[in-house]
């Protein structure tokens, strides 16, 4: 790292944080020639491939802009769409991959967003899967019904009845005769 005043070469970190959420690491320095100390930020390079071919840094930012335009008048915080594109991003980090195409990022912001806002997730999908008929409005709602609709699994695996815990039968236990010691002739 070159110093910022003086442009020497070499420097010594001085201190080390985290910063943003693990997103980045932030260092103190201090130059080995002028002594003088500067700050700089470690980020690992997330880069987002957009339909025209462009490339460009991934942004919490534009996540958190293109869902806040579905979730228009829907009781959706500021905090929770910061939370969701959190979530996104980690999802995709976690693909271990360092570029993704803006596809992948709708994608990995229909699950977050559909646990948020069922109306903001139509919304949303309707644009970024390019609904052109009511039959995929239809066939989205039928998906979500799906889900809503889908029985809790019971903790044993057992689920005769939607969403509810059914308790388990345990073998009556019957009083038992102690042992009586036995002696072995030998």
């Amino acid at each position: 790292m070159h110093c910022p005043y003086c442009h020497n070469a070499d420097s010594r970190v001085v201190d080390t944080r985290i910063a943003d959420d693990g997103a980045s690491i932030r260092r103190r320095r201090e130059c080995t020639a002028c002594k003088r100390r500067f700050t700089t930020l470690e980020t690992s390079l997330f880069q987002v491939v957009k339909r025209s071919g462009v490339i460009e840094p991934f942004s919490r930012d534009k996540v958190v802009n293109g869902v806040r335009r579905a979730c228009q008048g829907r009781p959706v915080s500021e905090q929770d769409l910061a939370l969701l594109a959190q979530q996104v991003e980690e999802t995709l980090r976690a693909s271990g991959v360092s570029i993704v195409s803006s596809e992948e990022v709708g994608k990995a912001i229909l699950p977050y967003l559909s646990d948020l806002d069922q109306i903001a997730y139509l919304r949303f999908a309707s644009v970024y899967r390019g609904f052109k008929t009511l039959d995929d409005f239809e066939a989205a709602i039928a998906e979500l019904r799906g889900r809503r609709d889908a029985p809790d699994p019971a903790p044993d695996g057992d689920s005769k009845a939607p969403g509810a815990r059914q308790a388990r039968r345990r073998p009556r236990r019957t009083a038992a005769a102690p042992e009586e010691p036995t002696l072995l002739d030998g």
